[in-house]
Protein backbone atom coordinates (compact mmCIF):
# COMPACT_ATOMS: atom_id res chain seq x y z
CA UNK A 1 0.00 0.00 0.00
CA UNK A 2 1.37 3.40 -0.94
CA UNK A 3 1.99 5.85 1.85
CA UNK A 4 -0.03 9.05 1.88
CA UNK A 5 2.77 11.31 0.63
CA UNK A 6 3.39 9.21 -2.46
CA UNK A 7 -0.28 8.76 -3.28
CA UNK A 8 -0.95 12.48 -2.90
CA UNK A 9 1.94 13.50 -5.12
CA UNK A 10 1.17 10.95 -7.83
CA UNK A 11 -2.48 11.93 -7.80
CA UNK A 12 -1.74 15.62 -8.16
CA UNK A 13 0.91 15.04 -10.83
CA UNK A 14 -1.40 13.07 -13.11
CA UNK A 15 -3.80 16.00 -13.27
CA UNK A 16 -1.34 18.47 -14.79
CA UNK A 17 0.28 18.73 -18.22
CA UNK A 18 4.02 18.33 -17.62
CA UNK A 19 4.99 21.18 -19.96
CA UNK A 20 2.97 23.76 -18.03
CA UNK A 21 3.07 22.61 -14.40
CA UNK A 22 5.75 21.73 -11.90
CA UNK A 23 5.44 20.23 -8.47
CA UNK A 24 6.57 22.16 -5.40
CA UNK A 25 7.03 19.38 -2.82
CA UNK A 26 6.31 21.37 0.33
CA UNK A 27 2.66 20.85 1.14
CA UNK A 28 1.84 19.23 -2.21
CA UNK A 29 1.42 22.57 -4.02
CA UNK A 30 1.84 23.00 -7.76
CA UNK A 31 3.99 25.78 -9.15
CA UNK A 32 2.51 26.70 -12.55
CA UNK A 33 4.88 28.21 -15.10
CA UNK A 34 4.89 28.78 -18.82
CA UNK A 35 7.48 26.13 -19.64
CA UNK A 36 8.74 28.22 -22.54
CA UNK A 37 11.46 29.96 -20.55
CA UNK A 38 15.05 28.91 -20.26
CA UNK A 39 15.65 27.34 -23.66
CA UNK A 40 18.37 29.91 -24.36
CA UNK A 41 20.42 28.36 -21.55
CA UNK A 42 20.85 25.15 -23.53
CA UNK A 43 24.18 24.98 -25.30
CA UNK A 44 23.89 25.66 -29.07
CA UNK A 45 23.73 22.42 -31.00
CA UNK A 46 23.18 20.26 -27.91
CA UNK A 47 20.57 17.60 -28.56
CA UNK A 48 19.54 14.84 -26.17
CA UNK A 49 18.56 11.47 -27.61
CA UNK A 50 14.90 10.71 -28.20
CA UNK A 51 13.34 7.37 -27.27
CA UNK A 52 13.75 5.81 -30.72
CA UNK A 53 17.37 6.94 -30.87
CA UNK A 54 18.02 5.34 -27.49
CA UNK A 55 16.44 2.10 -28.66
CA UNK A 56 18.50 2.12 -31.86
CA UNK A 57 21.65 2.73 -29.80
CA UNK A 58 20.70 -0.13 -27.48
CA UNK A 59 21.48 1.36 -24.09
CA UNK A 60 20.63 4.23 -21.74
CA UNK A 61 23.14 6.80 -20.54
CA UNK A 62 22.23 7.95 -17.03
CA UNK A 63 23.84 10.46 -14.68
CA UNK A 64 23.94 9.12 -11.11
CA UNK A 65 25.61 9.69 -7.76
CA UNK A 66 28.39 7.35 -6.67
CA UNK A 67 29.04 8.78 -3.19
CA UNK A 68 25.59 9.12 -1.65
CA UNK A 69 24.43 5.95 0.15
CA UNK A 70 21.82 4.57 0.04
CA UNK A 71 20.71 6.36 -3.17
CA UNK A 72 23.83 5.84 -5.28
CA UNK A 73 27.22 4.61 -4.08
CA UNK A 74 30.00 2.11 -4.76
CA UNK A 75 30.12 -1.10 -2.76
CA UNK A 76 33.31 -2.76 -1.51
CA UNK A 77 33.96 -4.20 -4.96
CA UNK A 78 33.50 -0.84 -6.67
CA UNK A 79 30.09 -1.67 -8.17
CA UNK A 80 27.36 0.94 -8.17
CA UNK A 81 24.48 0.19 -5.80
CA UNK A 82 21.53 2.01 -4.24
CA UNK A 83 17.89 2.92 -4.78
CA UNK A 84 18.59 5.21 -7.73
CA UNK A 85 20.81 2.58 -9.35
CA UNK A 86 17.95 0.07 -8.96
CA UNK A 87 15.55 2.58 -10.55
CA UNK A 88 17.91 3.19 -13.48
CA UNK A 89 18.45 -0.52 -14.13
CA UNK A 90 14.73 -1.28 -13.92
CA UNK A 91 14.05 1.57 -16.34
CA UNK A 92 16.58 0.13 -18.81
CA UNK A 93 14.71 -3.17 -18.56
CA UNK A 94 11.39 -1.42 -19.21
CA UNK A 95 12.65 0.58 -22.22
CA UNK A 96 15.20 -1.79 -23.74
CA UNK A 97 14.41 -5.23 -22.36
CA UNK A 98 17.66 -5.63 -20.37
CA UNK A 99 18.61 -4.21 -16.99
CA UNK A 100 22.26 -4.11 -18.03
CA UNK A 101 21.58 -2.01 -21.15
CA UNK A 102 22.85 1.06 -19.38
CA UNK A 103 25.92 3.24 -18.97
CA UNK A 104 26.29 5.12 -15.68
CA UNK A 105 27.97 8.52 -15.56
CA UNK A 106 28.76 9.60 -11.96
CA UNK A 107 28.27 13.35 -11.57
CA UNK A 108 28.78 16.02 -8.95
CA UNK A 109 25.70 18.00 -7.93
CA UNK A 110 26.76 21.07 -9.88
CA UNK A 111 27.16 19.03 -13.08
CA UNK A 112 23.82 17.23 -13.12
CA UNK A 113 21.86 19.73 -15.20
CA UNK A 114 24.68 20.60 -17.59
CA UNK A 115 25.25 16.91 -18.39
CA UNK A 116 21.60 16.65 -19.49
CA UNK A 117 21.39 20.01 -21.26
CA UNK A 118 24.55 19.35 -23.24
CA UNK A 119 23.36 15.92 -24.37
CA UNK A 120 26.02 13.97 -22.46
CA UNK A 121 23.35 11.81 -20.78
CA UNK A 122 19.80 10.76 -21.58
CA UNK A 123 18.49 11.11 -18.02
CA UNK A 124 19.55 12.26 -14.57
CA UNK A 125 18.72 10.02 -11.60
CA UNK A 126 20.91 11.66 -8.98
CA UNK A 127 18.89 13.00 -6.05
CA UNK A 128 17.40 15.70 -8.23
CA UNK A 129 14.57 17.66 -6.61
CA UNK A 130 12.09 19.81 -8.47
CA UNK A 131 12.68 23.56 -8.25
CA UNK A 132 11.31 26.44 -10.28
CA UNK A 133 14.66 27.27 -11.84
CA UNK A 134 15.34 23.66 -12.85
CA UNK A 135 11.81 23.24 -14.22
CA UNK A 136 12.49 26.05 -16.69
CA UNK A 137 15.24 23.96 -18.25
CA UNK A 138 14.26 20.28 -18.01
CA UNK A 139 11.24 18.08 -17.47
CA UNK A 140 10.66 15.89 -14.45
CA UNK A 141 9.05 12.50 -14.05
CA UNK A 142 6.65 11.35 -11.40
CA UNK A 143 8.57 11.14 -8.10
CA UNK A 144 10.24 7.85 -7.26
CA UNK A 145 10.88 8.90 -3.65
CA UNK A 146 9.72 11.67 -1.33
CA UNK A 147 12.64 12.97 0.70
CA UNK A 148 12.57 15.63 3.41
CA UNK A 149 14.20 17.07 6.49
CA UNK A 150 14.76 14.54 9.28
CA UNK A 151 16.78 14.30 12.49
CA UNK A 152 19.38 11.92 13.89
CA UNK A 153 20.33 11.61 17.54
CA UNK A 154 21.88 9.22 20.05
CA UNK A 155 20.14 10.88 23.02
CA UNK A 156 17.80 8.35 24.58
CA UNK A 157 15.50 11.09 25.89
CA UNK A 158 14.74 12.19 22.32
CA UNK A 159 12.17 9.85 20.81
CA UNK A 160 10.24 12.25 18.59
CA UNK A 161 10.64 15.63 16.94
CA UNK A 162 8.54 17.19 19.73
CA UNK A 163 11.31 16.31 22.19
CA UNK A 164 13.61 18.76 20.40
CA UNK A 165 11.58 21.87 21.21
CA UNK A 166 14.28 23.47 23.37
CA UNK A 167 17.30 21.38 22.35
CA UNK A 168 20.44 22.20 20.38
CA UNK A 169 20.23 21.07 16.77
CA UNK A 170 23.21 20.96 14.42
CA UNK A 171 22.38 21.98 10.85
CA UNK A 172 24.42 22.67 7.75
CA UNK A 173 25.06 26.35 7.11
CA UNK A 174 23.00 27.53 4.15
CA UNK A 175 20.85 24.40 4.18
CA UNK A 176 17.27 24.53 2.92
CA UNK A 177 16.38 22.60 6.08
CA UNK A 178 16.97 25.68 8.25
CA UNK A 179 13.61 27.31 7.47
CA UNK A 180 11.71 24.06 8.10
CA UNK A 181 13.40 23.52 11.47
CA UNK A 182 12.92 27.15 12.55
CA UNK A 183 9.24 27.01 11.60
CA UNK A 184 8.50 23.82 13.52
CA UNK A 185 10.90 24.30 16.44
CA UNK A 186 11.16 28.05 17.02
CA UNK A 187 12.61 27.64 20.53
CA UNK A 188 15.36 25.23 19.51
CA UNK A 189 18.95 26.47 19.35
CA UNK A 190 20.41 25.92 15.89
CA UNK A 191 24.13 25.18 15.75
CA UNK A 192 25.53 25.92 12.28
CA UNK A 193 28.11 23.49 10.88
CA UNK A 194 29.97 23.38 7.57
CA UNK A 195 30.04 19.62 6.98
CA UNK A 196 28.61 16.28 8.06
CA UNK A 197 31.86 15.54 9.89
CA UNK A 198 31.48 18.81 11.80
CA UNK A 199 27.95 17.78 12.76
CA UNK A 200 29.25 14.45 14.03
CA UNK A 201 31.91 16.26 16.04
CA UNK A 202 29.23 18.44 17.65
CA UNK A 203 27.13 15.42 18.54
CA UNK A 204 30.08 13.44 19.88
CA UNK A 205 31.13 16.40 22.06
CA UNK A 206 27.54 16.82 23.33
CA UNK A 207 27.48 20.30 21.83
CA UNK A 208 24.32 19.34 19.93
CA UNK A 209 21.48 16.96 20.77
CA UNK A 210 20.45 16.17 17.19
CA UNK A 211 21.42 16.82 13.59
CA UNK A 212 18.90 17.94 10.93
CA UNK A 213 19.44 17.18 7.24
CA UNK A 214 17.85 15.34 4.29
CA UNK A 215 16.41 11.97 5.30
CA UNK A 216 18.01 10.16 2.36
CA UNK A 217 21.47 11.42 3.32
CA UNK A 218 20.92 10.77 7.03
CA UNK A 219 19.86 7.19 6.27
CA UNK A 220 23.31 6.49 4.87
CA UNK A 221 24.88 8.49 7.71
CA UNK A 222 23.17 6.33 10.35
CA UNK A 223 24.13 3.15 8.52
CA UNK A 224 27.75 4.31 8.80
CA UNK A 225 27.32 5.46 12.42
CA UNK A 226 24.94 2.85 13.92
CA UNK A 227 25.01 4.37 17.41
CA UNK A 228 22.68 7.08 16.06
CA UNK A 229 18.97 6.81 15.33
CA UNK A 230 16.86 8.45 12.63
CA UNK A 231 13.70 9.93 14.14
CA UNK A 232 10.56 8.65 12.38
CA UNK A 233 9.03 12.00 11.41
CA UNK A 234 10.00 14.05 8.36
CA UNK A 235 9.14 17.74 8.72
CA UNK A 236 9.19 18.64 5.03
CA UNK A 237 8.75 16.91 1.69
CA UNK A 238 10.90 17.04 -1.43
CA UNK A 239 10.06 14.95 -4.49
CA UNK A 240 13.04 13.15 -6.03
CA UNK A 241 12.39 12.76 -9.75
CA UNK A 242 14.06 11.67 -12.96
CA UNK A 243 15.21 14.70 -14.95
CA UNK A 244 14.80 14.42 -18.70
CA UNK A 245 15.01 16.70 -21.76
CA UNK A 246 12.35 19.30 -22.57
CA UNK A 247 10.39 19.36 -25.81
CA UNK A 248 7.50 17.65 -27.56
CA UNK A 249 9.88 15.25 -29.30
CA UNK A 250 10.62 13.72 -25.89
CA UNK A 251 6.96 13.05 -25.05
CA UNK A 252 7.23 9.28 -25.83
CA UNK A 253 10.24 8.98 -23.50
CA UNK A 254 8.53 10.98 -20.77
CA UNK A 255 5.33 8.94 -21.07
CA UNK A 256 7.19 5.63 -20.92
CA UNK A 257 9.07 6.73 -17.81
CA UNK A 258 5.96 7.99 -16.02
CA UNK A 259 4.01 4.85 -16.91
CA UNK A 260 6.86 2.72 -15.57
CA UNK A 261 7.06 4.61 -12.26
CA UNK A 262 3.29 4.42 -11.77
CA UNK A 263 3.40 0.66 -12.43
CA UNK A 264 6.28 0.22 -9.96
CA UNK A 265 4.18 1.84 -7.26
CA UNK A 266 1.11 -0.22 -8.15
CA UNK A 267 3.05 -3.51 -8.10
CA UNK A 268 4.83 -2.66 -4.85
CA UNK A 269 8.29 -3.01 -6.42
CA UNK A 270 9.35 0.57 -5.69
CA UNK A 271 8.14 0.47 -2.08
CA UNK A 272 10.02 -2.81 -1.61
CA UNK A 273 13.25 -1.21 -2.87
CA UNK A 274 12.74 1.86 -0.66
CA UNK A 275 12.34 -0.44 2.33
CA UNK A 276 15.30 -2.58 1.26
CA UNK A 277 17.61 0.44 1.36
CA UNK A 278 16.27 1.51 4.77
CA UNK A 279 14.82 4.80 3.61
CA UNK A 280 12.02 6.34 5.69
CA UNK A 281 8.63 6.85 4.05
Amino acid sequence: MLNCKLKTILGVWRGYTPIFARYSAIGGMMLVMSGLLGWAAIAPGAQAAELEEIRERGYLIVAVKDNLPPLGFRDDSGQLEGLEIDVARRLAEELLGRSDAITFIPVANQDRLSALLEGEVDLVIARMTVTGSRARLVDFSFPYYVDGTAFVTRDGTVQDVSDLQTRRIAILNGSTSISSVRSLLPSAELVGVDSYQAALDQLEASQADAFAADASVLTGWVQHHPRYRLLPTLISAEALCIAMPRGLQYDPLRQQINDAIAQWYASGWLIERINFWGLPR
